[in-house]
């Protein structure tokens, strides 16, 4: 059980410009990421030691216009 769990994080895309998560913030004038990460999961992010994002959701903009039809 606990190798599906790593098979899936290692799965999981690391291109944050196709996520939910990845916002414009008018206040900085970049993207940034929404997801509020506690302290070890930003350390390892920010060291670069996290394989993948385990918060990714693949922003599809093309869903929601679909459900409007």
């Amino acid at each position: 059980m606990e190798k599906k769990k790593q098979q899936t994080k290692k799965n999981q895309p690391k291109n944050c410009e196709s996520c939910v998560y990845y916002d414009y913030d008018d206040e900085l004038e970049s993207y940034v990421c929404t997801v509020n990460l506690d302290e070890d999961e930003m350390v390892d992010f920010l060291s670069g030691r996290s394989n993948s994002c385990s918060y990714y959701i693949f922003y599809d903009e093309y869903k929601s216009v679909q459900k409007q039809n």
